[in-house]
């Protein structure tokens, strides 16, 4: 029976989803971002960052327990060194997930899952978005139209008034 095992199995052994765990989250550390299926990634994710927030304490216990998770030295010093450093502030909610549609051959739900602050494109979007203004498209770009046009005559009219002051200042001698 199934009392209280609330986690998902994944179909496979315990030794085996243990191993995949952690293959996995040695990859999503050293590259930032993988894909896999979306059940997966929830499985990963519950494993991953309790990972990320023992490494903002950088001790030689937390490197010992997180290496006894992880079993790669160069994701732990990854981990520790980079990423650590970057989410030091943030109080959780290391990763996100992406969903990509289906697989063709098993019709199996894919997605990203990466780590949050690692993602340039996303950031990018994101001072994008706080641009943004209550007003229409049409009356926005009429004002920012009027703006340039005005910059634009300024910036003639100084030039026009410039221009005679350098002639005039030869003939002068």
């Amino acid at each position: 029976m199934r009392h209280n095992k609330k986690f998902n199995h994944l179909g496979r052994t315990a030794s085996h989803r243990h191993a995949m765990l952690a293959n996995m989250a040695c990859s999503l550390i050293k590259h930032k971002r993988i894909t896999t299926t979306v059940a997966k990634a929830k499985a990963l994710r519950k494993y991953v960052e309790p990972l990320i927030t023992k490494s903002k304490e950088d001790t030689t216990h937390s490197r010992r327990v997180v290496f006894s998770y992880l079993q790669d030295k160069y994701a732990v010093t990854e981990l520790f060194k980079e990423i650590s450093v970057k989410i030091g502030d943030r109080p959780g909610g290391y990763t996100r997930i992406i969903k990509t549609g289906h697989r063709l051959g098993d019709a199996a739900e894919m997605c990203f899952i990466e780590l949050v602050d690692f993602d340039e494109n996303m950031a990018k979007a994101a001072v994008k978005k706080t641009t943004r203004t209550r007003r229409s498209k049409k009356s926005s770009a009429a004002v920012e139209a009027k703006a340039a046009e005005e910059t634009s005559a300024a910036e003639a009219s100084e030039e026009v008034s410039a221009v005679p002051a350098q002639e005039e200042a030869p003939k002068a001698e």
